[in-house]
C-alpha cells in the first residue's frame, strides 16, 4: 500500500489516479478528505502534516510514502513512517533548494530530515507547476484578463501529471534510492505566452496586463508569507541560469518528452470557461 499526502492537490490528485491506474492500493491523506474526493477503492483518511500523530493510521501497512513539505516536524513525521515500517520515502520538494538554500530553508530542512532518516528515500526537486495558472482562472473566467508581473522572462513551468507521473514511477521501482530529481517542462515559457496558450484552448482572446513587482506583492501577501512572495518574485523576475534551465530528468524517468503548458492549458480549459 502506498501513502500518498497531499491527495486533493495539483500533483498529489494526478498521482492518487495514476497509482490506481498502474494496479497499486492507495491511502490518500489530506487534511479535509473523505471517501467523496477519492476515486473508488481508494481509502481516504484525515490527518494533518503538521501534527505527526495524526498520520498513525494512514500509515499502518504502508510500502512507500509520498511526502509533501508541509508543517513544521519533518523528523517527527518520518519517526512515525520508520515505526510503521514504510519501506520507501518520496518528497516533494522544491527546485529552489539547489537554487536558492536561503529562501527555500523549510524545503531543505525536509530534505536533510529524510537523508537522514535512515529509510530509503528519493527527492523530486519541482520546478514551478503550470497549475500556478489556476490564479488566472476566475479573472478569465470573469474578465477574459490574465495579470502576472515579467511580462518576458520565461521559465520552464513543469506538468504536474508529469510531476506524479515521475512520482508514480520512482514509488514503484527500484534504484532511486538517494537520488534527487529535477523536474521542469520541455521549454522555458513567459507568462504572455502561457496566458496566449489559455486564449488558444479557449477559442478566444484573452488580454496578458502586466502587473508591477508591487502590484504582484501585495496579490501575494495576501495569501503568502512575505518572505515566500519576496522568494517567489525573485525567481519569476530575476531567475538563475539553472532555474531557466530545461532539466533532463522528466524525460529520462519516463521515456517521453515532457509535456508542454499548451498541453496543460487544453486539459484544463474548463477552469477558465
Amino acid at each position: 500500500m502506498i501513502v500518498v499526502t497531499g491527495a486533493t492537490g495539483n500533483v498529489g490528485g494526478a498521482l492518487v489516479a495514476a497509482l490506481i491506474q498502474a494496479g497499486e492500493t492507495v491511502t490518500a491523506v489530506a487534511r479535509h478528505i473523505g471517501e467523496e474526493d477519492v476515486p473508488p477503492g481508494v481509502r481516504a483518511v484525515a490527518a494533518d502534516l503538521a501534527e505527526p500523530q495524526s498520520l498513525a493510521p494512514a500509515l499502518e501497512g504502508a510500502k512507500a510514502l509520498f511526502l509533501l513539505v508541509a508543517g513544521e516536524d519533518p523528523v517527527g513525521i518520518l519517526r512515525r513512517a520508520a515505526a510503521a515500517g514504510v519501506g520507501k520515502v518520496v518528497l516533494l520538494s522544491s527546485q529552489g533548494v539547489g537554487t536558492r538554500p536561503a529562501t527555500y530553508a523549510h524545503a531543505a530542512r525536509f530534505e536533510a530530515a529524510v537523508a537522514e532518516s535512515g529509510l530509503p528515500f528519493t527527492v523530486l526537486r519541482s520546478g514551478g507547476l503550470a497549475s500556478n495558472a489556476l490564479a488566472w482562472a476566475e479573472p478569465v473566467r470573469r474578465y477574459r484578463i490574465a495579470a502576472a508581473p515579467f511580462a518576458d522572462v520565461a521559465l520552464p513551468f513543469v506538468d504536474p501529471d508529469d510531476v506524479a507521473a515521475v512520482a508514480t514511477a520512482v514509488l514503484r521501482e527500484d534504484g532511486h534510492d538517494g537520488a534527487t530529481y529535477t523536474l521542469t517542462g520541455p521549454e522555458p515559457t513567459t507568462p504572455r505566452r502561457r496566458a496566449a496558450a489559455i486564449a488558444a484552448a479557449l477559442g478566444e482572446p484573452v488580454t496578458f496586463v502586466e502587473q508591477s513587482r508591487e502590484e504582484a506583492h501585495a496579490q501575494m501577501a495576501r495569501f503568502m508569507p512575505p518572505a515566500v512572495a519576496e522568494g517567489t518574485l525573485a525567481v519569476l523576475g530575476t531567475p538563475t541560469p539553472e532555474e531557466q534551465a530545461v532539466g533532463p530528468d522528466v524525460p529520462r524517468l519516463l521515456g517521453r518528452p515532457a509535456a508542454p503548458f499548451s498541453a496543460w492549458a487544453a486539459r484544463n480549459v474548463a477552469a477558465f470557461r
